[in-house]
This record gives structure tokens, sequence and C-alpha cells, in this order.
């Protein structure tokens, strides 16, 4: 039996994209809110927000029309596994932002204190550097 690798042309490179956009954009959301500017940093987290629930519906959607399973030898289990790990990072991430925005709309992050959200930037960029 064969293995058919995934074409790394389609949902990996559009996940890389998803991840490489919403690495500048998170960092613009911070540069954001140490210069004051609130509506800015509010667009560009949300963007982020949105990269990252787009990045788990393209992964998922990629899992549902994989052409191999995790027990189809060493390269199903190592992709899964991989991949796996990797999505499960992006979507505590996300869950992160999330609570992020919130404090931003309650007014809870200021200009020069938002550590909750530096942590969070730095979590996203782990995630997109990985």
């Amino acid at each position: 039996m064969g293995i058919i690798p995934v074409v790394p042309w389609s949902f990996p490179m559009l996940n890389t994209l998803l991840l490489l956009t919403s690495g500048i954009s998170i960092t613009a959301a911070h540069l954001g809110l140490k210069v004051g500017r609130h509506g800015k940093a509010k667009v560009y987290m949300a963007y982020t927000i949105f990269a990252g629930i787009f990045f788990t519906g393209v992964q998922w959607y990629e899992y549902r029309t994989c052409c191999f399973s995790i027990n189809d030898g060493v390269y199903g289990s190592i992709f899964y596994m991989t991949t796996g790990f990797h999505g499960i990072h992006v979507l505590i991430g996300t869950i992160f932002l999330c609570v992020c925005i919130v404090r931003h709309e309650k007014d809870h992050l200021f200009k020069n204190h938002h550590v909750g959200f530096v942590c969070a930037v730095w979590y996203w960029h782990f995630v997109d550097v990985v």
C-alpha cells in the first residue's frame, strides 16, 4: 500500500499564510494598544481571532478529507500528532485572545498596563513560529 502525502501547496500553505498574517496583526494590535489607539487594537485583535478560528476550521476540514489516517504507519502518526499538537495550541491561543478582547471591551487594558495581553501576544508568536 503506497502512502499519498499531503499536497503542501493547498491546506498547509493556506494555514501557514493565515498564521503569518495573524502574527503581523497581533503585533499591530499590541502597537495600537501601546500608543492608545484602542479602536485599531480591537480591529487587529478581532482579525487575529478570526484567523485562529479559520485556521482551526481549515485544519478540521483537512483532517476530514485526508486520504490517510493515524493508523497508516509512521507517516500518519507523525502527521496527526504534530499537526494536532500545533492545532490545539492555536485553539488555546485563540481562546486566550478572546479573553483579551473581552477585557479590552471592558476597559481592563491600558496603554501602560496590559500584562495579560502581552502574554497572549507572546504565546501567539510562539504558536506562529512553531
